[in-house]
C-alpha cells in the first residue's frame, strides 16, 4: 500500500469513526450498547460490496465462455470469498426501502437472512437493531455509502473494522477493551513467531486479531491464507466470540472458534480427530493477566499443565494464573511449533511456585526470545508487559540461549496516552531476532530496501524544489511591480513611504535568502544525482555486502544534513515571503486611503490598484504548499537515512551482537546466575548517554500539539458531563 493510499484510508477512518460517534453521543448510548451495531453494520456493507464484486466477475466469466450460463448457486460466490447475499440483505435494498416501515426490523431480516447462508457466523450478527431510532439507523447506513466505501476492497474493509474494534475499546466498550490486543504488539508477536503454515491457535482470541495479523503476514508472501493454515480459537465471552467472527469474515477468513474457559475446557479436535494439545504449530494469545481464583483441585492433573502448579493459597486456588497460560501456550505445541504470547512483567521474576515452573521452562530449552514492551501501549491499561516467545524446534547453536531484547525505549507516541511501533522500528526488532536466528541476509535485505526507497526520495527532491522557486518567483512579482511603482513617485504621503522602506527591506532579505537557497540547491541536487550514480554502479553488491551498504549510507551522510538544512531555509523563505506580502498590502491600504483630484493623488491611486491582495493571498496560499512538498520530500531523505544509521550502528557487521539498553543474548547459565529471570531489562543493562545531534524540535512540537488536542477534547467531554449531571440535578 502506497503512502498516499494508506493516508486516505486513515482519513475515511477518522470520518467514519467521527460520525457514528456523533450519532451514538445523540442517542445518549454508550460505547458498549453501539459497538455491535456498528460493527454489524461495516460488516454488511463489505459483505454487499464482496458479493457485487464476485456478482461481476462470474458475469465475465460467463460472457467470455469460460464458465456455464446456468442459475447462480451459493458455491459460486464462495469460492470467490464472497456470500451469495439475498436481495433484502444487500446494502442497497436497505437504504432504498420505503420511508414509514422499520428500519431496524429489516436490519434484524438482513442479518437472519445471511446467518441462514453461512454456517460459520449463525448467532455471531447483531441483531438488535430493532431498538434503535429509525433516523438514527437511516444515517448509520449512509455514514457507510460513500462513493469511496462503495467501491472498497477488503483490506480496507478489514482495516476499517480493526479501527473501529481500536476505538471502542479506546472508549471501554466490551469488558474494558480486553478484547482487542494493540496492533503494534499483535505484529510484533507475528513477525517473531512467523506463523506462515499449519495449525494457528489462540487460546483467549479476544476479537481474533491474532489470525488477522497472521493472514497479513501470509498473504504479503504471496500466498493464501486459508490455503496454508487454519485457524482454532477460544473465547469465554459469548459477545467476544461474536466479535471475532465477524471480523474473520470481514476479512474473507474462517476459523473455529468455540465459547470456552480455557482454564479448565479443551474443546477443540483437528480435523482428523487428534486433540490441539501438542499438534499446534503456531500458538498466538493475549489473555487475561494475573487471574487467582482459578481452582487447583480442577486442574491438578491437567495434562496440559506439565511443569505443574505454580503456587497455591489458603481457598486451595491458584494465586496466579499467568504460569497457568505460558504452561499451556508451551504443551500446546508440536514437536516444532512456535508460540509468542503477551504477559504480564511480573511473571518474568515471579518467584516461589512461578520460579520453579520459569525453571523448568528454561531447562526445556524452548524459551527463545523476551521482549519488554514499556507502558502505554494498551488502550485502557497503562501497565508495561512483555512478549514472550517459545520454539520447539530451535538449532542446536541456540537451544541454551535466549535473545532478551528491551524495546522500552523503542516507541512512537500516538496520542496523550498512547504508544505504538512505527513501521520502521516493527521492521527493527525483526531484525534484531534475524540476526540471533543467523539469517543475516534477510537484515541486508531490510538495509538494501532502505537504500532503494532513499535514492527513490532523493531523486524526487528536486521535482519538489523546482515548483517551489516558480512559486516564490511568481509571489514576488507582484510585490516588485509594487515597489517599483511606489519608488517612481514624487511626494509619496509619509506613512506610505515608511511601509515602502519595510516593504524594500523585506523584498532584499527575501532575495538574499533566495539566493542562498538557490546556491544551496544546486549542491544538493548534484550530491543527490552522485548518491543514484553511486546505488546504480553498486549493482547487485549492494543487496548482499554489509561493506558496501555502510559505504553507501555514509556517502548520503552530508546530504542528509544538507537536507535538514534546507528545511529550514525553506521554511525561512516562506515566513520572508509572508512578511513581503503582509508589508505589501499594509503599503497598498496606506495608498487607498489616500485622496484627492490632482494628478498626483491619481497616480497614488493607480499604483495601489496594483495590488491584487486576493492574488496575493492565493499565491501565499500555494507557496505554502509548495514549500509543505518539498519539505516533506526533504524529510523523507533524513527518515529514511536515519533508519539506516540506526541499524547500522548498533549491529556494524550485519551480526548479532550485545547492544547495552536494547539486547543480549545470554546463556542458560546466565539465567539461573540471575535466579531463573526472565526479564530483559536484568540482561541488558542502561544504554550510554547520547546527545542527540539530530533533536527534532518540529516533531517535539507536534508531540505536545498531541497532547494539547487530547486534553482540550477530554476538557469539553467532562465539561459536557459535568453540565449534564447538574441538569439531571435539576439546577
Amino acid at each position: 500500500m502506497t503512502a498516499n493510499a494508506f493516508h486516505n484510508i486513515a482519513q475515511i477512518e477518522t470520518s467514519l469513526w467521527e460520525a457514528a460517534d456523533q450519532l451514538r453521543a445523540n442517542s445518549n448510548l454508550t460505547a458498549t450498547e453501539y459497538s455491535m451495531p456498528v460493527l454489524g453494520v461495516i460488516f454488511l456493507r463489505h459483505a454487499t460490496n464482496r458479493y457485487q464484486t464476485a456478482l461481476q466477475a462470474i458475469e465475465a466469466a460467463q460472457a467470455a465462455g469460460t464458465m456455464p450460463k446456468r442459475p447462480l448457486v451459493k458455491g459460486d460466490f464462495i469460492k470467490r470469498r464472497a456470500l451469495m447475499l439475498p436481495e433484502a440483505a444487500r446494502y442497497d435494498t436497505l437504504l432504498n426501502l420505503p420511508s414509514g416501515g422499520s428500519l431496524g426490523g429489516a436490519l434484524v431480516a438482513a442479518m437472519n437472512a445471511i446467518e441462514a447462508d453461512f454456517a460459520p457466523l449463525q448467532g455471531s450478527l447483531p441483531k438488535d437493531y430493532d431498538r434503535f431510532d429509525n433516523k438514527l439507523l437511516e444515517n448509520l447506513l449512509r455514514c457507510f455509502d460513500s462513493q469511496a466505501l462503495r467501491n472498497a476492497t477488503g483490506d480496507v474493509f478489514g482495516r476499517i473494522y480493526e479501527y473501529f474494534l481500536m476505538k471502542f475499546a479506546m472508549q471501554g466498550a466490551q469488558d474494558n477493551g480486553e478484547f482487542f490486543t494493540p496492533p503494534s504488539l499483535v505484529q510484533t508477536l507475528v513477525n517473531i513467531i512467523e506463523p506462515d503454515h499449519g495449525v494457528v491457535a489462540d487460546l483467549a482470541c479476544g476479537s481474533g486479531g491474532m489470525f488477522v495479523q497472521s493472514s497479513h503476514f501470509i498473504e504479503q508472501s504471496g500466498q493464501e491464507t486459508m490455503n496454508r493454515v487454519t485457524f482454532y480459537g477460544q473465547e469465554k465471552t459469548p459477545t467476544t466470540i461474536r466479535l471475532a467472527k465477524m471480523n474473520l469474515a470481514v476479512h474473507g477468513l474462517e476459523g473455529d472458534i468455540q465459547e470456552a474457559n480455557t482454564f479448565y475446557d479443551d474443546p477443540h479436535r483437528l480435523q482428523d480427530g487428534k486433540p490441539l494439545w501438542g499438534n499446534v504449530d503456531f500458538m498466538m494469545a493475549n489473555p487475561p493477566f494475573n487471574v487467582d481464583k482459578v481452582d487447583a483441585e480442577a486442574i491438578k492433573t491437567d495434562r496440559r499443565l506439565p511443569f505443574g502448579l505454580p503456587g497455591i493459597n489458603k481457598d486451595k486456588h491458584v494465586s496466579n494464573g499467568n504460569y497457568l497460560w505460558i504452561s499451556y501456550f508451551h504443551s500446546y505445541l508440536s514437536p516444532t511449533g512456535r508460540a509468542g504470547f503477551v504477559m504480564s512483567s511480573q511473571a518474568s521474576s515471579a518467584g516461589h511456585g512461578e520460579k520453579e515452573v520459569r525453571r523448568k521452562l528454561v531447562e526445556t530449552g524452548d524459551v527463545d526470545v523476551m521482549v519488554a514492551i514499556r507502558s502505554n501501549f494498551f488502550y485502557t491499561r497503562t501497565v508495561p508487559c512483555e512478549l514472550w516467545h517459545f520454539d520447539r524446534s530451535k538449532p542446536a547453536a541456540l537451544k541454551d540461549k535466549v535473545l532478551m531484547l528491551d524495546a522500552r525505549n523503542v516507541y512512537r507516541k500516538v496520542t496523550r496516552k498512547i504508544y505504538d511501533f512505527s513501521p520502521e522500528q516493527q521492521a527493527h526488532l525483526s531484525a534484531i531476532v534475524w540476526l540471533y536466528r543467523g539469517q543475516q541476509s534477510r537484515y541486508l535485505s531490510l538495509v538494501h530496501s532502505y537504500i532503494t526507497r532513499l535514492n527513490t526520495e532523493a531523486q524526487g527532491v528536486d521535482a519538489t524544489l523546482t515548483p517551489l522557486l516558480d512559486q516564490l518567483t511568481q509571489s514576488q512579482l507582484a510585490l516588485q511591480t509594487l515597489s517599483k511603482a511606489i519608488s517612481a513617485l514624487k511626494d509619496a504621503p509619509q506613512p506610505a513611504q515608511e511601509s515602502l522602506n519595510a516593504l524594500q527591506a523585506a523584498l532584499a532579505e527575501q532575495s538574499q535568502a533566495a539566493q542562498a537557497f538557490m546556491t544551496d540547491r544546486a549542491s544538493l541536487v548534484t550530491g543527490l544525482q552522485a548518491f543514484g550514480k553511486t546505488v546504480t554502479a553498486s549493482g547487485t553488491q549492494a543487496s548482499t555486502d554489509n561493506a558496501t551498504q555502510i559505504q553507501l549510507r555514509q556517502s548520503f551522510d552530508k546530504q542528509a544534513e544538507a537536507a535538514k538544512g534546507m528545511v529550514k531555509q525553506i521554511d525561512l523563505l516562506y515566513k520572508l515571503a509572508a512578511r513581503s506580502a503582509q508589508q505589501a498590502q499594509a503599503l497598498a491600504a496606506q495608498l487607498s486611503q489616500h485622496e484627492g483630484k490632482s494628478d498626483k493623488d491619481a497616480a497614488i491611486q493607480a499604483a495601489a490598484d496594483l495590488l491584487d491582495r486576493r492574488a496575493v493571498n492565493k499565491s501565499l496560499k500555494q507557496l505554502d504548499e509548495a514549500r509543505h512538498t518539498a519539505v516533506e520530500q526533504l524529510k523523507a531523505c533524513a527518515y529514511t537515512h536515519r533508519q539506516m544509521v540506526w541499524l547500522q550502528e548498533r549491529f556494524p557487521n550485519a551480526e548479532m551482537q550485545d547492544v547495552p539498553g536494547l539486547c543480549k543474548v545470554v546463556s542458560r547459565a546466565d539465567i539461573e546466575a540471575a535466579d531463573w529471570s526472565l526479564t530483559p531489562g536484568r540482561y541488558v543493562g542502561v544504554a550510554p548517554a547520547e546527545v542527540d545531534e539530530d533533536f527534532d524540535f518540529e516533531q517535539t512540537l507536534r508531540d505536545i500539539h498531541v497532547e494539547l488536542t487530547d486534553l482540550n477534547r477530554e476538557a469539553v467531554e467532562l465539561a459536557a458531563k459535568i453540565a449534564a449531571n447538574f441538569e439531571g440535578l435539576g439546577v
